[in-house]
């Protein structure tokens, strides 16, 4: 045992990939990486604050006032982002946040949230829909150089889970949009096996 251990909270705000949509034990990949990162040194607290149908431009109105709630200032804070899907939906024909709205909208939640506590940023994934596939490619490629412009580390789920026949396979079996159980824990391992995710909890307390 560690006498006081380290008290960080983490705040994940994002979408219905966040919220864990279509996983029959609730979970998602938020809850599954924090799960994997379980230690004596520390004491870890993670809250969900995903919204189904979430566009970025959402999240830039809720999510600073929803942390501040959960962050007393004598914690280690940090907040993980992961939105995309919702702004490259289309209805009539209408995107509902344009791709360079989108990118302005991301620059600003991003800008902020570095000031003031670590930040991590996971793509968004692909579906069973091959026009939104073709808009989330080209996001999240946008993405990725805004955030390599604003030395925030980006993860990349896209090109790893449209090859990735099983998350595929159950994103066109749930509703052709979110994967079950099996999709989320693969979704979970790209996030736990990458180093930005495995720095902010190693003993250098790293923040990259």
């Amino acid at each position: 045992m560690v006498d006081n251990p380290r008290d960080i909270r983490i705040c994940f705000f994002g979408d219905s990939f966040v919220a864990g949509t279509g996983d029959p034990t609730y979970l998602g990949w938020p809850a599954r990486a924090c799960v994997a990162m379980r230690s004596p040194r520390y004491s870890l607290s993670y809250y969900n604050l995903g919204i189904r149908g979430n566009t970025s431009e959402q999240i830039e109105t809720r999510w600073l006032a929803e942390a501040t709630l959960r962050f007393p200032k004598e914690t280690d804070n940090r907040v993980v982002f992961s939105f995309g899907t919702n702004d490259n939906r289309v209805e009539e024909g209408q995107r509902f946040v344009e791709q360079a709205d989108s990118i302005l909208c991301a620059r600003r939640i991003l800008t902020q949230a570095k000031a003031l506590f670590p930040v991590l940023f996971v793509g968004p994934p692909p579906t069973a829909d091959e026009a939104m596939n073709r808009r989330t490619a080209s996001l999240s490629n946008a993405y990725g150089d805004l955030c390599n412009a604003l030395g925030i580390p980006y993860l990349d789920t896209y090109q790893p889970l449209i090859s990735n026949a099983l998350w595929m396979q159950e994103v066109a079996a749930v509703d052709g949009a979110h994967p079950a159980a099996s999709g989320y824990l693969a979704l979970a391992q790209q996030v736990i096996d990458w180093p930005a995710w495995q720095n902010w909890f190693g003993q250098d307390n790293s923040n990259s």
